[in-house]
């Protein structure tokens, strides 16, 4: 297989546009400098030199750079930057884990190559297991991106200090060059030259005739930081990158420490709430119906930090009597039954506590000793340990019965505590299966023999052997039982026969190889892993992570090991598949689920900087408040923070801006106050975003998980049916509409819209005090302005330019030039022309393309079933997004949100809505946008017996016009859809657009 990538998703979109626009009105150009040969640096008496290099070359003024980065800040609702704090060209990005980080930044390296000519980048990684993920996205992008960028040539290297000649071509070479290093190739003391023993790339180099950083430095590369909170996590590695002496610097990760002028953000709440990763459920093991009446006691953790003590984990005797499970710190001499208040603990008084690394345990009086994760008392750890590797094979088998048809490869991930648990080796080095090896056989081999299951394993003669094939790990420690690959720092497990060839297979396939890990011809499906698989390692189709260790541990988060699981699944075709009701990531989790939700939203907060309930000064700020044609009108920064001032003067929120329970209270009883002043649709927009603010990240619990069952009385009642043939057909599409018109719409608005300014020469005088207490400045001073005449020399392919990035026809984008009347400005300022035309076009397109688009009915054959809603299975959870239906045919309604749930009590209660459905996944429309799936499917009865049949789209309390141009055009060719479907077959069957059961009222009482 091959995975595809999806080069019009709208939210990388917006990231790689606000990465290039920094430098919007660029023009392209580079600029070069002399690469003298070894053999001239030698002699010193060559006159000639050797070669040219190429370097990035910035012609936009910082205040050009600045005005571009407030632009595209506001328009992210992202805190404006300061002259001040542009001057370095160090900007962030924050893209969630699993949201297509990677595919962004070097997608961004295409874009500004193309758009301003750049050609020399550097992606700077922290470690070597996330420079091969980024080397293996470039060489599985390659083709997807010179199919994109119309065969864009460019070359794409690791750094290896064995072959500086690549450092001399990446300098010497016009190409756009790509190079990859990881930062402790460079990070050494930059500033003296007698440290560190590993300085290849600082230290002057013979044959080369260079030190290779000063060929480096004299690019001006633009650096992309990938993970900057590991690379840039000391002083050292802040100089080190300062040191390439870059251009710019873009930051990205998900979890940024220092977010220096952020461009962009995805955070983790965006991306769930957006659908673009997996959801996720959360099974815990709780243990119940313990006795409590022997001393349960389990050794945490011991520190000789502010003097020795040991966490625990016991049992303690409330004030009322209750006993419950808590951690507590002791130090020597603590008398637990004093602590506890519980008689079973009598004569466990601490005597000891060590804390060396190697031999970590406490001691008491009695003679009981504790290793640290061992216990006493309590129920077999093993036999914990057991039922989750059950539960995750049983789980796994769960998702195979139904993705399996689907093209989708099902995996499982198990994080471990110990790597001998999983594999053990004997004296000569032979690997042998550790107990979790053991118990995980066992469990395969019973669970497979289940009816149930039957389907998955025809044909399987031998499920002993098919239960060894289809585990196996990878692990970076255990060195002693390992042969060690100097070149690669990396070390593979010699496999029963001696050997290694086995395990380097396994390294590859898991580490290297994700297309034959995504395929069925693969039998590996269950991994297991200690804390190798962090950042730089993830794969799609991970469906299950069970946690075989002490969550409490520090060596890897929860959040660290959910990452590894968070991406969108692909099927067999290599296609991104979408959607909760595939995607669902179940976490075998080893505490309890509120204790789980709660540490991992501490996590979250530490990492990646979200403050759950913080209103910011800047949160309103790119609310739409109007439509300037097809360009937005923005709240803006100024008014975003008089609404924050309302709402700290009013007690909403605290000093800090985090919410306080009065907000919380008016916006679950929806009499939230705002300014009279503001429009009803931007105070709509405020009320949303502070629920957003307000609300909670969810996670669903895996024992509230639930199949919905089909109702035959509703899905066979007379009624139903009467409702599903009216919107069960299927449509095609044509778009069809005038060329001329479209070129003439793009003529005038490119000549009423389209004005481009000359450079312009500032200069001013100040006179200046020098005093002891510095220089400051005298005087205002004064200042006059020239204008730049000179036309630009050398012009860029506008017709090429402008054809690859709206696909407009050659002829067509040559009669749109050839009618403007301001064509003259394209010598002005040819990047910022095109640029304008582009957008003009694109916008007068996607208007035409909605107003022109034509359904027609397919034939009376072509159409949804309501066999289906039978055939396919439907998953909710109880008590986060399932209601009880006596009118739909289901049991229950599965709603996705705020909205959707008061519409379905609305639509149980209300005596004319006879029946109605929330529309499957499966019911879709095509739109050359992408497939639309409307909400709601109704029969709506008036008291004279009239019925009417409606489809609802309920997007909360904004209108349609403040949607995405995208979203709200699926809206509207669904639409014409329904229109088409009506007119054929007579069928009156409408869709519209409601926020509210007030307003589908409205539509069907008019």
């Amino acid at each position: 297989m091959k995975i595809k990538f999806d080069s019009s998703l709208s939210y990388q979109h917006d990231a790689i546009g606000a990465v290039v626009d920094v430098f919007k009105g660029q023009e392209t150009c580079s600029s070069n400098f002399t690469v003298y040969s070894p053999e001239y640096l030698a002699k010193q008496t060559v006159l000639e030199y050797n070669q040219i290099g190429f370097a990035n070359k910035l012609q936009l003024t910082e205040g050009q750079i600045l005005e571009n980065v407030q632009k595209t800040q506001l328009r992210n609702g992202l805190k404006p930057s300061t002259r001040e704090e542009i001057k370095a060209m160090d900007f962030s990005v924050e893209m969630e884990t699993g949201t297509g980080k990677t595919y962004v930044y070097l997608r961004s390296i295409l874009e500004m190559n193309r758009q301003y000519g750049f050609t020399k980048f550097i992606i700077v990684v922290p470690s070597i297991p996330i420079k091969e993920g980024v080397f293996k996205s470039l060489q599985i992008t390659e083709s997807h991106f010179k199919e994109y960028f119309n065969n864009v040539n460019y070359k794409f290297f690791i750094y290896d200090s064995s072959k500086l000649n690549e450092i001399r071509d990446f300098a010497t070479n016009d190409q756009l060059q790509i190079m990859v290093i990881n930062i402790q190739a460079f990070n050494k003391d930059v500033d003296n030259e007698n440290t560190g023993t590993n300085r290849i790339l600082l230290n002057y180099n013979d044959k080369l005739g260079y030190k290779p950083i000063s060929l480096i430095q004299d690019t001006r590369p633009v650096v992309i930081v990938d993970e900057p909170q590991r690379v840039l996590n000391s002083e050292l590695g802040k100089r080190s990158i300062k040191n390439l002496k870059p251009l710019s610097v873009f930051r990205f990760s998900a979890t940024h420490r220092e977010k220096l002028n952020q461009l962009y953000k995805l955070d983790a709440v965006d991306a769930y709430n957006l659908e673009l990763v997996k959801q996720i459920e959360v099974a815990s093991l709780k243990i119940e119906g313990e006795a409590n009446t022997q001393a349960y006691l389990k050794l945490i953790s011991v520190s000789n930090k502010n003097g020795i003590s040991a966490k625990v984990e016991l049992d303690i005797r409330a004030k009322n009597g209750s006993i419950s499970r808590t951690k507590k710190d002791v130090k020597s001499g603590q008398d637990l039954l004093q602590l506890t208040k519980l008689d079973q603990y009598d004569n466990l008084i601490v005597r000891d506590i060590y804390t060396e690394a190697s031999n970590q345990y406490i001691d008491f009086t009695n003679d009981v000793e504790l290793k640290v994760g061992s216990a006493m008392g309590a129920v077999d750890d093993l036999l914990v340990k057991r039922i989750q590797i059950q539960k995750t094979i049983q789980e796994h088998f769960d998702k195979e019965l139904l993705l399996n048809p689907r093209g989708i490869k099902v995996i499982s991930l198990f994080f471990l505590d110990r790597v001998s648990n999983y594999r053990m080796y004997d004296l000569d080095g032979n690997a042998t299966n550790g107990i979790y090896a053991q118990i995980f056989e066992e469990e395969y081999v019973q669970i497979s023999k289940r009816s149930k299951y039957r389907t998955l394993f025809e044909g399987i003669r031998d499920i002993d052997s098919e239960a060894n094939e289809v585990h196996n790990g990878y692990f970076s420690i255990d060195k002693k039982s390992k042969v060690s690959n100097s070149k690669e720092k990396y070390e593979y497990y010699k496999d029963s026969s001696g050997n290694t060839k086995n395990d380097e297979e396994t390294y590859n396939l898991i580490m290297k190889d994700k297309e034959k890990l995504l395929s069925f011809d693969s039998k590996l499906r269950f991994i297991f892993s200690h804390t190798a698989l962090r950042e730089g390692w993830d794969n799609p189709n991970v469906f299950q992570i069970c946690t075989l260790k002490d969550t409490g541990g520090t060596e890897i988060s929860r959040r660290q090991e959910i990452g590894r699981g968070l991406r969108l699944c692909v099927n067999q075709e290599g296609d991104r598949v979408h959607g909760f009701d595939v995607n669902t990531l179940t976490v075998m989790a080893n505490e309890s689920y509120e204790d789980f939700v709660k540490n991992l939203q501490v996590e979250m907060e530490q990492e990646t900087g979200v403050v759950f309930g913080l209103v910011e000064l800047h949160s309103f700020s790119s609310i739409v408040v109007d439509m300037d044609g097809q360009e937005p009108v923005l709240f803006g920064q100024e008014n975003s923070e008089k609404i924050y001032h309302f709402l700290r003067a009013n007690e909403f929120i605290d000093t800090h801006g985090k919410a306080q329970d009065k907000l919380r209270d008016e916006l679950r009883a929806g009499s939230m106050e705002l300014p009279e002043e503001l429009d009803s649709t931007v105070k709509a927009q405020i009320v949303s975003a502070l629920k957003q603010v307000t609300g909670k990240l969810e996670i669903k619990r895996n024992d509230e998980k639930q199949v919905v069952r089909v109702k035959e009385k509703i899905l066979l009642s007379s009624e139903f049916k009467e409702l599903w043939d009216k919107v069960k057909y299927k449509s095609t599409y044509s778009v069809d509409f005038d060329s001329s018109k479209l070129i003439d719409a793009c003529v005038q608005n490119i000549n009423n819209r389209v004005v481009i300014s000359r450079g312009r020469i500032t200069y001013k005088t100040n006179a200046i005090d020098i005093t002891r207490g510095g220089i400051t400045s005298v005087g205002e001073g004064e200042s006059s302005y020239g204008v730049i005449e000179n036309d630009v020399v050398a012009l860029p392919d506008i017709v090429t330019y402008l054809q690859n990035e709206t696909n407009l026809t050659r002829k067509s984008i040559v009669k749109i030039l050839t009618s403007c009347t301001n064509l003259k400005y394209f010598k002005v300022n040819p990047q910022k022309y095109i640029e304008a035309c582009i957008d003009i076009i694109n916008e007068q397109m996607r208007l035409h393309i909605i107003d022109g688009i034509v359904y027609k009915k397919m034939g009376d054959h072509e159409f949804y079933s309501q066999e289906l809603f039978q055939n396919e299975e439907l998953i909710g959870y109880l008590k986060t997004n399932m209601l009880e239906s006596t009118k739909s045919p289901f049991e229950y309604v599965v709603y996705d949100s705020g909205i959707e749930s008061q519409l379905a009590k609305e639509f149980e209660k209300n005596t004319n809505i006879k029946v109605y459905v929330k529309l499957p996944g499966w019911f879709k429309i095509e739109t050359p946008l992408g497939n639309y799936n409307p909400d709601w499917a109704v029969l709506f009865e008036k008291e004279n017996e009239e019925k009417l049949f409606f489809v609802v789209e309920s997007k909360g309390s904004m209108g349609l016009e403040f949607l995405r141009p995208a979203e709200a055009g699926k809206i509207l060719c669904g639409k014409k859809h329904f229109e088409e479907i009506s007119r054929h077959g007579k069928m009156d069957v409408s869709l519209e657009y409601v926020s509210s059961i007030d307003d589908f009222l409205e539509h069907a009482l008019k």
